[in-house]
């Protein structure tokens, strides 16, 4: 764990997070900044910088499909867009993006990524996050 790492928090429960799955070594949990309905992050539960220093990269990609096909088939969403930057945050983290393609701001937001995590009206409130948890969470 780094004590300076958000994500590292979120996986001790030292900070919340809205879950939709977990596995002994990834989680996946709503971002807190939701680009469309669904936006969730996929991380090692052990800290590593970038996506490409985890050793089980195998099995980190599994939990990503796992989550990606889990909003396609019970969803309906046409796409689930995957995008890892490594640099909002330094811990590996695989953002799953799930659209039907018609959605303007999700195109919008490409524009300005950096900006993404101050953009207040994307921020999930306790309620919001709360019902989308509710709705996304793989039993």
């Amino acid at each position: 764990m780094d004590d300076n790492c958000i994500f590292c928090k979120i996986v001790e429960g030292y900070i919340p997070s809205y879950k939709i799955y977990e596995t002994d070594n990834f989680l996946a949990f709503l971002d807190i900044a939701q680009f469309s309905e669904g936006h969730t992050l996929v991380i090692p539960k052990t800290h590593y910088r970038f996506v490409w220093d985890v050793p089980n990269i195998g099995e980190y990609f599994q939990v990503v499909q796992k989550v990606a096909q889990h909003y396609i088939k019970n969803f309906n969403f046409k796409y689930v867009d995957s995008l890892v930057y490594g640099r909002m945050v330094p811990h590996a983290h695989v953002h799953l993006v799930p659209h039907n393609g018609d959605n303007l701001e999700w195109n919008n937001s490409q524009k300005h990524t950096e900006d993404l995590g101050q953009a207040e009206e994307r921020k999930l409130t306790p309620e919001n996050g709360m019902l989308l948890v509710n709705k996304f969470k793989i039993s």
